[in-house]
């Protein structure tokens, strides 16, 4: 097949640029490094056989929410979402835990005294949130609702701490904020990381937080399916080394961050860009552990139990210790963690009876240290006799994760940082951030706006911007 534009990369954002292109009728042809398609959406046996992990990304409530995703039939090519009874549980000492749930009013009067303020910040987010996954999930543009977007920006801007802080009296609920707020990695002194808080429970309390059925790799398949019946081609195991090397196309997207993009496109790009590209900055690594467990994990609350996801950090100051040690180059010996259970609500991911459960945390750029200890020191702190039900182990530190996926440069799990100065000025233009000054080359990863979690929009946009260049309606 001859391809009018051919996508480097088959992660999430490559395979939605490559759908929206064929939409238009483009000849798209989709080359892939690795066996399988998916990028970051990959699941393996990764500790004993008949145990299905998440090679990295699990939960993904940005999918369900994106306002191109969710136009597609992806159910007819075999994806399905699995909805946990709880999005988040976020245990506190002493054995009581709070809880995320679908349901705002429910979240709200949880939370006692802190319930009317949780139902007036988040009410109007939740009300509307297509609209607001519409407005967010862009790059810099004139705001179509300006009302919804400054209910969202206004608070957003602020660090997580002071938005914290100033509105919530409980230190329960001012952890429950700031957990969520530490998914977007920045310390949460800084601006804008309250931003990040607001989306993921905005997230929760409107489209939930699911996993695919069957393991993340499925919704890669169902992308990658959908693709092909539009006539796409994907062509796996075809590492791209240099752009030369592609067939003579219209249009090459790519799916890689700056640091790629500079090794497999530089002799195309002027020095002054390729500066620009080697200025952009990466965040902190993760290390990550993936479990065979002979039972489920014994929390002491009862709520988390129930929980697809749980929040291991205790109160806002020790969350903001640990990011803050990480930024400053250094291993947090509380380390604030992320923990999956997905098999808990989805029976293919373990033997009947036995359970998987996944769990990381954030470490300094490129850190090769192992957090095995400390990350389940804070299991057992919520769990007691969590060692007792594992099986088996296996582990990735942040230069095991580059090694296995190169976007995850010192294992940022991101595709960069993303703070004020580098959120639309990914990775250099705000005003064009697909764009390259090679007509026919563009970007379409987590490095460009909005930036990292499973949503395809960054790949939607570059699309759009490809099809503007070459005049196709």
């Amino acid at each position: 097949m001859k391809a009018d534009a051919i996508v480097v990369g088959a992660g999430p954002n490559g395979l939605a640029a490559a759908i929206a292109l064929a939409q238009k009728g483009l000849q798209v042809r989709v080359y892939e490094a690795q066996a399988e398609i998916g990028g970051g959406l990959r699941s393996a046996d990764l500790t004993l056989p008949g145990f299905t992990h998440d090679l990295c990304s699990a939960v993904h409530p940005l999918a369900p929410a994106s306002p191109f995703l969710r136009t597609l039939p992806l159910a007819r090519h075999g994806l399905e979402w699995v909805q946990p009874p709880l999005p988040l549980a976020h245990p506190l000492d002493g054995g009581r835990a709070l809880t995320l749930q679908r349901s705002l009013a429910a979240t709200a009067t949880a939370l006692g005294r802190d319930g009317n303020t949780w139902r007036r910040l988040f009410g109007p987010l939740v009300r509307q949130h297509d609209a607001l996954f519409e407005e967010v999930l862009a790059p810099l543009h004139r705001p179509r609702r300006p009302l919804l977007l400054a209910r969202f920006g206004l608070p957003g801007l602020l660090p997580a701490a002071t938005l914290a802080r100033g509105l919530l009296r409980s230190g329960g609920a001012r952890a429950l904020l700031a957990g969520n707020a530490a998914h977007g990695v920045l310390p949460l002194e800084r601006a804008p990381s309250g931003a990040f808080g607001l989306l993921l429970v905005a997230l929760a309390q409107s489209v939930g937080w699911p996993s695919p059925r069957g393991g993340a790799q499925a919704l890669a398949r169902a992308l990658g399916s959908h693709l092909r019946s539009l006539g796409g081609e994907i062509v796996t195991g075809a590492e791209v080394v240099n752009v030369d090397d592609l067939p003579p196309a219209r249009a090459y997207l790519f799916d890689v961050t700056p640091r790629q993009l500079t090794r497999l496109a530089g002799n195309r790009l002027p020095p002054r860009f390729r500066r620009a590209l080697a200025r952009y900055r990466y965040g902190p690594g993760v290390f990550k552990l993936d479990y065979a467990l002979a039972a489920p994990i014994p929390w002491v609350a009862a709520a988390c139990r129930r929980a697809g996801t749980l929040h291991l950090g205790g109160s806002l100051g020790e969350i903001a210790d640990s990011l803050r040690s990480v930024w400053r180059g250094q291993v947090s010996e509380r380390p604030f963690v992320i923990l999956g259970q997905q098999s808990l609500f989805d029976d293919t991911r373990a033997p009947e009876g036995q359970h998987t459960a996944w769990a990381y945390c954030h470490v300094p750029h490129g850190s090769p240290v192992d957090m095995m200890a400390r990350i389940e020191a804070q299991i057992e702190r919520f769990a007691p006799g969590f060692r007792e039900r594992v099986l088996a182990r296996h582990s990735l530190n942040a230069p095991q994760l580059e090694a296995h996926n190169p976007n995850l440069v010192g294992g940022d799990i991101g595709g960069g940082v993303q703070d004020l100065a580098q959120h639309f000025a990914r990775p250099v233009y705000p005003l064009a951030p697909y764009a390259t000054p090679a007509a026919d080359i563009w970007l379409c990863s987590s490095s460009t706006p909005p930036g990292g979690g499973v949503h395809g929009m960054c790949g939607w946009h570059a699309a759009q911007a490809v099809l503007k260049r070459l005049g196709v309606k």
